[in-house]
């Protein structure tokens, strides 16, 4: 089983996708960690793999490519990501959104080395634009917009609800769909 977890910045893509790993002990991957693989490689931060992304499609080519492998090569295993669901179609595919002040406060309660913010105003500026800059370069590149709620077998909403929620969502879907037994 393979499955793919898709969202807004802030929706809990990344803690929903390790959760259900551990409940299902399957392996979990993460773009944000192909991406700092390839900044390792090329002696890079993040941050300047980032810059280089923006104006360099090979690095989204490199990210595109490894996470079709992962889908072609293995079987069983959750990935965060957000055009995964794209490149590995054969996954089971979740999309989680949430409300942008949510997201925002839960941005800023984390410590990312990618993003700092103090201030609820600047952070929401920062990430409705980088939504947006992604969204428009992969509609650009693959004619995939992955907010499109018709991409996806499940759509959870996790503004109200806590990550135990969402995972016990996904899960009844799986138990409906006969994909999990328990």
């Amino acid at each position: 089983m393979i499955i793919t977890i898709s969202g807004e910045a802030g929706s809990g893509k990344s803690s929903t996708a390790k959760l259900l790993a551990l409940r299902y002990k399957l392996k979990h991957y993460s773009t944000g960690d192909l991406q700092r693989d390839i900044a390792k490689e090329k002696g890079l931060s993040i941050n300047e793999l980032g810059q280089i992304e923006e104006k360099d499609s090979s690095i989204d080519k490199m990210v595109d490519d490894r996470t079709t492998k992962l889908g072609e090569t293995e079987d069983s295993f959750i990935m965060d990501s957000w055009l995964a669901s794209f490149f590995i179609p054969k996954a089971i595919k979740i999309f989680l959104t949430a409300d942008i002040d949510e997201r925002v406060s839960r941005r800023l309660k984390q410590k990312r080395d990618t993003e700092s913010f103090e201030e609820h105003t600047v952070a929401k500026e920062a990430l409705l634009e980088r939504e947006a800059t992604n969204r428009r370069r992969w509609i650009s590149l693959y004619g995939f917009d992955y907010k499109s709620e018709e991409n996806y077998d499940l759509v959870v909403d996790t503004t109200d609800i806590s990550i135990e929620k969402v995972v016990e969502k996904i899960i009844n879907y799986l138990k409906s769909k006969q994909l999990v037994q328990e």
